[in-house]
């Protein structure tokens, strides 16, 4: 059994506290997902969850053992772990094989077993044909797939994962999201994984814990944080937004600085903050709710980044592509956004900060 049980855990370095009384349970086979900013305390939680720091308070357990409390403390070593980190930290003079056999032969694991478990963590990686190669007659990313079999070859039963892509170029990055993913459905085993970047979130978990300041913003399965924000720091990291000033009340919300406002069936009544994500708006010639001028349009082949200017306020639309010749600069035009979010008005982050799970 693979379950993380992380139980009201803080982490201080004297006065300044990382983490924020942290409690989560992840499940057996779940793919989570720590996400956010720089400095916001989630390489922090996964080295505690390996052992390379130990929780200022609270307890970590993984299945039904604890692994580190205010009593106990059970080494990285002893954890039955498997981790990646950002560096590939693949020994250049070893091959492929060698790379990944190193772990169980510190283990004295015998000639033949061994040999069968490093067969298999490398096909599981798609490296088999690579095995007698030296790293540095591998690209990046099969490169990050040999560690990638080092952390797995010992069948562990938990895969931490440390922002493993970022030093990979887009492309790269875009095709191991894929099959990171591919290799934990395939072995059913529970990943950690550390990351800043949305789109790695999006992509492969089954939930996402959004960190900032070492609070968890919000928790989730990736539809859940993206379409239901409940602040705005969580609406603007997880994906493309822009926010306006507007009032709300009587079914419509009223675009501050015009006479627009757009239908709107919630309770809220007063001032908000109107938070619109661009790709959720129709651009047409007429018939929406918002009239305005199209000031600027990039045509980026999948899509139409368009700006358009309704009164005082820059809205962004990303249209499909077809608009770009379908719309000329400095027409008038008009938007109908398919949803928008409401917020309090003058919501600054710091009273946004809370644990949401």
């Amino acid at each position: 059994m693979s379950t993380v049980s992380i139980r009201n855990v803080t982490k201080a370095f004297g006065d300044h506290t990382i983490l924020r009384e942290f409690s989560q349970v992840f499940g057996d086979g779940e793919f989570i997902t720590l996400l956010g900013p720089s400095g916001c305390g989630k390489t922090t939680m996964l080295r505690m969850i390996a052992g390379f720091e130990k929780p200022t308070s609270g307890e970590i357990l993984i299945g039904d053992r604890v692994v580190s409390s205010d009593r106990v403390f059970v080494p990285p070593e002893e954890r039955q772990i498997g981790m990646v980190f950002q560096s590939y930290a693949v020994w250049p003079h070893m091959t492929v094989r060698e790379n990944v056999a190193y772990p169980l032969r510190i283990r004295k694991v015998p000639k033949q077993q061994l040999r069968e478990e490093v067969d298999r963590a490398l096909s599981a990686v798609h490296l088999s044909q690579y095995a007698e190669r030296l790293p540095s007659q591998l690209s990046g990313g099969q490169q990050q797939r040999v560690a990638l079999a080092r952390a797995l070859v010992g069948q562990p039963k938990l895969l931490l994962l440390d922002e493993p892509l970022s030093n990979l170029d887009a492309k790269l990055r875009e095709s191991m999201r894929f099959e990171i993913k591919a290799i934990q459905t395939r072995l059913g085993i529970t990943v950690v994984y550390v990351t800043h970047d949305q789109t790695e979130a999006m992509a492969m978990s089954d939930r996402i814990f959004l960190i900032h300041r070492g609070i968890v913003q919000q928790s989730g399965t990736p539809e859940e944080i993206y379409n239901h924000p409940v602040n705005p720091f969580v609406a603007d990291f997880l994906g493309k937004v822009d926010f306006f000033p507007g009032t709300a009340g009587e079914g419509r919300v009223l675009l501050d600085g015009t006479d627009q406002s757009l239908p709107h069936a919630g309770a809220e009544r007063g001032k908000v903050e109107i938070a619109i994500r661009p790709e959720r708006i129709t651009l047409a010639a007429e018939g929406g709710p918002l009239r305005g001028t199209l000031e600027a349009k990039y045509y980026l082949g999948d899509v139409c980044d368009c700006r358009v200017r309704v009164g005082g306020h820059l809205m962004r639309v990303i249209a499909p592509p077809e608009a770009y010749a379908a719309f000329r600069q400095g027409e008038t035009v008009t938007l109908a956004p398919r949803e928008i979010m409401l917020f309090p008005a003058g919501s600054s982050l710091e009273e946004e900060l809370k644990i949401t799970t």
